[in-house]
């Protein structure tokens, strides 16, 4: 029960419990989140330009990063928002993303190329070398700019889709691939770091050259890294080599499931290739379903119950099936799918107050699967909360869903 309080005093009113655990999570995230910078002695400051000259500082706390794992979180948090009216989760994304553009040009001025772009404060913000940089982070950009608009947003927005669409490498066919570990590697990865973005793009802007290009990297990972016989996919293709990586990696499967969602939520009805995303989904789906455990989760190799359960992949599948039932995407069979995976998600990983348990850490791509075996899995790492406040939404949605069709 929930006590609020009315111009005739407090009531008493009932709230759903589900819902109850996804608040409790983000809550969670709140509690932990922190905008500002700390030194090697601790010393902790609130903006970057009080900083003194020569002292190296790093974020806070890591919800406080630029990382795509940080949009992701970011649109999680407003779709919270918008369910609940709770308008201390849009203001998360609201801060996050203002924090990064009132301070990342301290860093970027004091960024003397000794290491990695991606381990220096807001270098993937300034540098737009890979789809890790900037995809998923402006489409939560896009987002907040929808709340609170400024027009270094805007002008952040513009040049990544022309990174996007113009800079980024890809095969002849137009898909996206990576430099690395091979020349011209297809990573399951990059579609959710493509698609949201696109999809966001071609609403906002109304080009329909961002939609088509959507519709194709869908249609082309589908081409290069579907497995028919475990219908599954691979985490990786190598193109110079015309052959699969070694893993079904789940979590580089939930983005692909992810993608979809993302942009059928947006692809126009009249759109000649919608019913064709429609069916890839499904037959994802359907081939997902397939590998649920008796506990309702997924494991880190999709194939392989010896691996461990995995805390984002299964939270992905289950927004996947319990958002697929809900648009009409997939037919009510399914929902047993989302409603078991569910219950055992909240059994084995969210703890009383809030925290995820068992979230794989961030992860490249190796040809052995003892990579994949033993990757470490943490609590409340950012690659997973943000996915498990999705699915919670969608499996509150669809409890209605099903109540409403008895």
């Amino acid at each position: 029960m929930l006590l609020i309080l009315l111009g005739s005093g407090w009531k008493c009113i009932a709230q759903d419990e589900d819902l109850v655990v996804v608040r409790r999570v983000a809550d969670y995230l709140l509690s932990q989140a922190a905008f500002g910078f700390v030194d090697e002695g601790g010393r902790v400051y609130a903006k970057a330009s009080d900083i003194p000259e020569g002292i190296e500082a790093a974020f806070q706390t890591s919800y406080g990063a630029w990382h795509y794992t940080n949009g992701v979180i970011n649109m999680a948090m407003l779709q919270l928002a918008d369910f609940t009216g709770d308008q201390k989760y849009a203001q998360y994304a609201l801060d996050h993303v203002a924090f990064g553009f009132d301070n990342y040009r301290h860093f970027q001025r004091i960024f003397k190329n000794d290491r990695p772009h991606h381990r220096f404060p807001f270098g993937q913000l300034w540098t737009m070398q890979e789809l890790d940089d900037f995809g998923a982070m402006s489409a939560s950009i896009l987002e907040v700019y929808k709340h609170a608009p400024r027009e270094e947003y805007k002008t952040y927005l513009e040049n990544g889709i022309k990174r996007l669409t113009y800079g980024q490498d890809r095969l002849a066919d137009g898909t996206l691939v990576r430099t690395f570990p091979v020349d011209k590697t297809l990573w399951a990865d990059d579609l959710y770091m493509s698609v949201p973005f696109l999809a966001r793009m071609a609403a906002f802007t109304g080009n329909e050259r961002y939609w088509d290009d959507a519709v194709n990297q869908v249609l082309n990972f589908d081409k290069y890294l579907w497995h028919d016989g475990k219908e599954l996919y691979y985490h990786c293709y190598y193109s110079p080599y015309k052959r699969n990586g070694v893993a079904h990696w789940g979590r580089s499967n939930g983005w692909i499931v992810l993608a979809q969602l993302h942009l059928l939520d947006r692809l126009p009805a009249q759109h000649p290739h919608r019913d064709d995303i429609i069916e890839n989904l499904q037959k994802q789906l359907v081939g997902l379903s397939r590998y649920q455990d008796a506990e309702g989760l997924w494991h880190q190799l999709l194939d392989k119950p010896d691996s461990y359960a995995e805390a984002s992949a299964s939270a992905m599948f289950i927004q996947g099936f319990a958002k697929a039932v809900n648009e009409g995407w997939l037919d009510e069979n399914y929902a047993s799918v989302a409603l078991v995976g569910w219950e055992g998600f909240k059994k084995h990983f969210i703890t009383e107050d809030g925290q995820v348990k068992d979230i794989c850490i961030g992860t490249g791509i190796a040809d052995d699967l003892r990579f994949y075996y033993t990757r470490p899995a943490r609590a409340n790492e950012k690659h997973g909360v943000g996915s498990v406040i999705d699915a919670g939404i969608e499996i509150v949605k669809l409890k209605q869903k099903l109540k409403k069709d008895q």
